[in-house]
């Protein structure tokens, strides 16, 4: 996530130990996952450790690393009949001067007139590659930034694959080059507004890798009062899983992530969930924000949450999430 200043705060930070990140992490109390709930631990813990892990070298944009990390998610579109939405699965990026693509894949939707509108749920995936090492560790391995929301997306691409349950159609992205600036959502958003696209909304996943510590929700919510999302969510849900946090304004976050450019080409409501609030995590832009320092279950009952919200979301009737005036 490109939060501006934000490494600044994380500095400042307590500086706890990795071991006791790893306790911390497994003491969080998360809401009991009912077995016939889709989204498993283990499935997620399977898919983040490999974009976390080094043999992607911190899947730097235009990288070899990057590149596995491409063919492993063109792979998991393909496996679960996922059709592109392009072409092919990869959008390349024109506005960076190094091979970059997105991973697009698109679900039709199944109502006659409402496939005609559509939704994206998108999570980037590059990282920021080799840096300054820390106790001989030089990879930025980026598991909270973002392989986490990756994972996320991956699990919900799974879910609709197999229960084709949506109305409206589906795009599912997964972008590159965000650390270098948005540079994949600006190029996707300018694309597809060319196509003259009838987006309704777009939701993003970022950092959701650790649970929030004393908060009355599961997730905030980047600029949460620019729509009524927010409050649809909670109503869908029949509980709080959204919420806001005020750290999120002082460091314009709903600017730092891939929904802002559909925010901008559109003009719809497209927002950006997390759970890293600045407290619960020291390791941004760090070799430390590996794998091991992860809540799988923490991760899976995100998603668990979230997709028969977003069910609801993309099958409503009308538009039901509106900018707010």
């Amino acid at each position: 996530m490109r939060l501006f200043l934000a490494f600044t705060a994380i500095l400042v930070l307590s500086c706890t130990t990795k071991k006791e990140m790893i306790q911390s992490s497994e003491n969080q109390i998360v809401s009991e996952i009912k077995e016939t709930n889709f989204s498993k631990p283990e499935n997620v813990a399977k898919t983040l450790s490999f974009l976390a892990s080094d043999e992607l070298e911190g899947r730097d944009s235009g990288s070899e690393g990057i590149e596995k990390a491409s063919i492993f998610l063109e792979r998991i579109l393909k496996e679960n009949g996922v059709k592109p939405y392009f072409n092919s699965y990869r959008d390349t990026l024109t506005n960076f001067d190094k091979p970059s693509y997105n991973i697009v894949g698109y679900i039709e939707g199944n109502d006659p007139k409402l496939k005609n509108e559509f939704v994206i749920i998108g999570a980037h995936y590059d990282h920021i590659g080799k840096i300054a090492a820390v106790n001989g560790d030089d990879i930025g391995n980026g598991a909270n930034d973002n392989a986490s929301g990756t994972t996320a997306v991956t699990e919900v691409v799974k879910y609709f694959a197999k229960s084709k349950s949506n109305k409206r159609s589906l795009i599912f992205a997964f972008f590159s080059a965000e650390e270098k600036g948005l540079l994949g959502s600006k190029h996707l958003a300018k694309k597809l507004k060319k196509q003259n696209m009838n987006l309704y909304f777009m939701f993003n996943f970022e950092m959701i890798g650790i649970p929030m510590k004393d908060r009355d929700m599961l997730m905030y919510i980047t600029g949460f009062g620019k729509s009524n999302m927010a409050q649809k969510i909670n109503e869908y849900a029949n509980e709080k899983l959204v919420g806001y946090l005020p750290i999120e304004t002082q460091y314009q976050l709903f600017r730092a992530s891939d929904n802002y450019p559909f925010f901008n080409e559109f003009e719809v409501p497209a927002q950006t969930v997390s759970t890293f609030d600045f407290e619960n995590f020291q390791f941004y832009h760090q070799p430390d924000d590996e794998f091991e320092l992860m809540n799988p279950t923490h991760m899976a009952n995100v998603v668990n949450k979230m997709i028969p919200v977003l069910e609801e979301m993309m099958n409503a009737k009308t538009k039901e999430i509106v900018l707010k005036k």
